[in-house]
């Protein structure tokens, strides 16, 4: 099995959620020693939607996971692992909390 490093979840969210977001995400970095990436109002890398990153380690997983499932309030939820194998991160191991979003995986060609 290849090696899991870590874990990334994008909260996406659009103006009508912006503070809902926000606040979801601070929360977690308030909760769990994770790192909080910036609150992008416009889309990035792969994302369809505008987002924000939370980076944490394997170790989190069985507490972040559920903890985003149960808080999330109808925002989408992208989270992958952190393998090395951008593509395959991104398209095979996926974890979907809401609507799955079409992700731009051609920069990853």
């Amino acid at each position: 099995m290849t090696a899991i490093r870590g874990y990334h979840a994008h909260v996406y969210f659009n103006a009508d959620t912006l503070a809902q977001a926000r606040s979801l995400c601070e929360e977690a970095a308030r909760l769990f020693p994770l790192q909080m990436g910036r609150v992008h109002e416009k889309t990035v890398g792969p994302h369809p939607d505008w987002s924000c990153q939370l980076a944490f380690g394997s170790e989190l997983i069985r507490e972040v996971l559920p903890w985003l499932a149960m808080n999330r309030r109808g925002l989408v939820v992208f989270m992958h692992p952190l393998t090395g194998n951008e593509l395959a991160d991104h398209r095979d191991h996926a974890i979907w909390m809401g609507a799955v979003r079409p992700l731009k995986l051609s920069i990853f060609e």
